[in-house]
């Protein structure tokens, strides 16, 4: 099941800061000016043994009020929509806002969990005025610093007791989900692999709206095909499309097992396309790069071969990932794509016995022993595949702390090198040796 968890709010009341704060890094932009988050926010957290996608919906340039108004409420409504759980933020500072009513009011109509979080309560005094907020009538109310970190562990303890834990899906069939940026070709890629246009191509960026599961056999394959599309109406095209496709996009990705990320050959694998790598990537699925319009592009002897070595440095270090060159709309290679993804899902499953991948490991030391620290003989003894949905492996060392990133790639290089996970995330755990 796809969990993500949405921030929403008005501006200025500390949504990116607490995004920050939950996924554990300085990713979004923090400013006092009032709609900073142009760009949609997306990251992991992980607590309590739960793993989630947390979605900043961010702020907006400032219009006039009636449109900043909408944009929210537009909003509001998406993270009603696709989320499992929203966060609905306010400021101790400021008090219940007529905005801040307006969202309530959306909210309470949600089927969702909805936490509301005061933020900015970090006194005693302010704490008191925060039991205003009691009554706009949630009944998980929680008072937090975002900007300290108080609070946010009592957040993320209620969100984790209500995330199911992550299980691998009973179905044998592959999920393959189609990714990428508006208007590069997800549904003529999807449409040309069905034979059939359930898919409204436009080129209008954003006429894909909701997330289509096709099941898929022919030519020998069967799999489960998830393509964040659907039909949208003109009317329709001015809405928050580019929040929407951020939230399907995740929830697309966080129903699959490989993920055919689409890239347009015309621009190249721009910043976009590197977060939602990134996200597959840190949520351990696989991937498989399509350039798709390949027809558009004039080529010479290297081009291919240049373009993949450009994709390759911005990807890196995690490069053992299939690239295609592909056009959707004149079926080239759309096949071969599909029975590369198989292939990646089948890597995915793989299972290494525990005396091959110790036999591996010393002949890894043989060639390359951990560089010793602090006048200490680092050793790892042993290591064992761990029973996980995805490829991850823990070393047992006796001193774990001292062995750097570098050597854990150079076991995870050595891995790869004996066993084929191509497009698949692999995970190496350092442990303690008990």
């Amino acid at each position: 099941m796809a969990e993500i968890v949405a921030i929403v709010g008005r501006p200025n009341v500390g949504k990116s800061t607490l995004f920050n704060r939950l996924i554990g890094e300085r990713q979004a932009i923090t400013d006092d000016q009032s709609g900073v988050t142009r760009d949609r926010l997306y990251g992991t957290s992980q607590w309590n043994g739960k793993t989630f996608t947390v979605v900043d919906t961010g702020g907006f340039v400032m219009g006039s009020d009636d449109i900043f108004e909408k944009a929210i409420r537009s909003q509001v409504k998406i993270a009603m929509e696709e989320a499992s759980i929203i966060i609905f933020m306010l400021d101790v500072t400021t008090g219940i806002t007529d905005l801040d009513e307006q969202m309530a009011n959306l909210l309470r109509r949600a089927d969702k969990k909805v936490y509301l979080v005061v933020n900015k309560v970090d006194n005693h005094e302010r704490l008191l005025d925060a039991n205003e907020f009691w009554s706009l009538g949630f009944e998980n109310t929680f008072f937090l610093s975002s900007m300290t970190g108080s609070g946010t562990g009592e957040v993320l303890d209620a969100i984790s007791e209500n995330l199911e834990a992550e299980e691998e899906e009973e179905s044998n069939l592959p999920k393959i989900a189609i990714l990428g940026q508006p208007n590069v070709g997800k549904s003529s890629l999807t449409n040309a692999l069905i034979g059939e246009d359930r898919n409204v191509v436009t080129d209008i960026a954003g006429t894909t709206r909701d997330s289509i599961h096709s099941h898929y056999n022919k030519f020998g394959h069967e799999f489960l095909l998830v393509d964040t599309a659907g039909i949208r109406k003109k009317s329709k095209v001015r809405e928050n499309l580019e929040f929407y496709s951020v939230m399907r996009a995740i929830k697309a990705l966080e129903e699959s097992d490989v993920c055919l990320l689409v890239i347009d050959a015309q621009t190249g694998m721009e910043g976009q396309d590197m977060k939602i790598f990134r996200l597959a990537q840190r949520r351990n699925k696989g991937i498989v790069l399509l350039v798709n319009k390949w027809d558009l592009i004039e080529k010479e002897t290297n081009t291919a071969k240049e373009f993949e070595r450009a994709i390759l440095e911005k990807i890196a270090p995690f490069t053992d990932v299939p690239i295609l060159f592909i056009s959707a709309l004149e079926k080239q290679r759309i096949f071969k794509a599909m029975e590369i993804a198989i292939k990646v899902f089948e890597n995915r499953k793989r299972r290494i016995s525990t005396s091959k991948l110790n036999d591996l490991l010393q002949e890894a030391l043989e060639k390359q022993y951990p560089p010793s620290f602090k006048g200490k003989h680092v050793k790892i003894n042993y290591a064992t595949q761990l029973h996980t949905y995805y490829p991850a492996f823990a070393f047992f060392s006796n001193f774990p702390k001292y062995i750097k990133e570098s050597y854990k790639q150079y076991l995870e290089n050595t891995i790869r090198k004996e066993y084929d996970f191509s497009g698949v995330p692999i995970t190496v755990y350092i442990r303690k040796k008990s």
